[in-house]
């Protein structure tokens, strides 16, 4: 494994998160009382921006906030995590795209987001170097997550989130799909995709190359507080173990020790160690296991 950890560009959004904790999701038509609410940090595109810059990497955000209290907000945690911001374009007139979670006592979750500027970016004025590795998901617009695979040059990764009917030249330009087993699911094109890592919550994470399963690792067991950032962390940390060098399976296993203290913390951007901690740790673990 290389010890210079990869340069890793985020092309997505960046949500403010209202989220309300309650004993379980409601029904349909149903209240459910005694919730506490909080506020914090969100979005796929910045939750993976943070988990990047929190486990070393270089990390850069590509999107929007609105010229609003909220997008100054945002703004100012991607900078205290120590992502470079200077790429986030402020839309006058936008409103900070919005995430409305409801949490249950199991971590699990029900999300609606609300776009605002997350909509209305483009890449005008952006470049990407050929040494890049450039993190996608689609809670943007699909053109715009078109045009940065057209424009990148280097290693490309989508986070296939939320699940969509993908053009087959994004598809063929992915360097790696990540998604979930809902996802996979949802997506079928993705059988025939170049490689595929797929989580699969307590059972694991696995990838596959052309349809055939190629590596597998399993998931540690942990106490959940909440499942809202954890894919986010996951993707980070996969991208990253697979550019240091790491295979297939050791990367895999890393990703899961990473999303295991993710869904440990109820933050949308958990604090995390370095990757070469989950890195000997995973090591570790390998060999007590033998």
């Amino acid at each position: 494994m290389s010890t210079r950890l990869p340069a890793v560009t985020v092309v997505g959004s960046i949500n403010l998160d209202i989220i309300a904790t309650t004993a379980r999701i409601p029904s349909p038509g149903e209240t459910v009382g005694g919730g506490t609410l909080t506020q914090q940090a969100g979005g796929k595109g910045a939750n993976q921006a943070v988990a990047a810059a929190r486990l070393g990497g270089s990390a850069r955000m590509i999107g929007a906030v609105g010229d609003d209290a909220q997008g100054r907000l945002m703004l100012d945690a991607l900078s205290g995590a120590g992502v470079d911001t200077a790429d986030v374009a402020v839309l006058d007139g936008d409103t900070t795209g919005t995430a409305l979670i409801v949490v249950d006592r199991d971590g699990e979750n029900q999300i609606v987001v609300c776009p605002g500027a997350n909509a209305e970016f483009s890449l005008e004025g952006v470049e990407f170097g050929p040494d890049e590795t450039v993190l996608c998901q689609l809670e943007v617009g699909l053109p715009v997550v078109l045009e940065a695979a057209r424009r990148s040059s280097g290693y490309f990764v989508l986070n296939a989130a939320p699940a969509m009917d993908l053009p087959a030249e994004l598809l063929e330009r992915c360097d790696l799909v990540i998604v979930n087993e809902t996802e996979y699911e949802l997506i079928p094109a993705l059988a025939e995709a170049k490689l595929v890592a797929v989580t699969y919550g307590k059972d694991g994470s696995a990838i596959f190359e052309n349809g055939r399963k190629a590596a597998e690792a399993p998931a540690s067991t942990v106490t959940v507080a909440n499942t809202v950032g954890a894919g986010d962390a996951f993707c980070a940390a996969l991208v990253m173990a697979l550019r240091s060098g790491l295979g297939y399976t050791r990367a895999l296993a890393v990703a899961n020790a990473v999303g295991a203290d993710a869904v440990e913390d109820p933050s949308s951007q958990p604090e995390l160690a370095q990757l070469n901690h989950y890195v000997e740790r995973t090591a570790a673990a390998a060999v007590s296991a033998r």
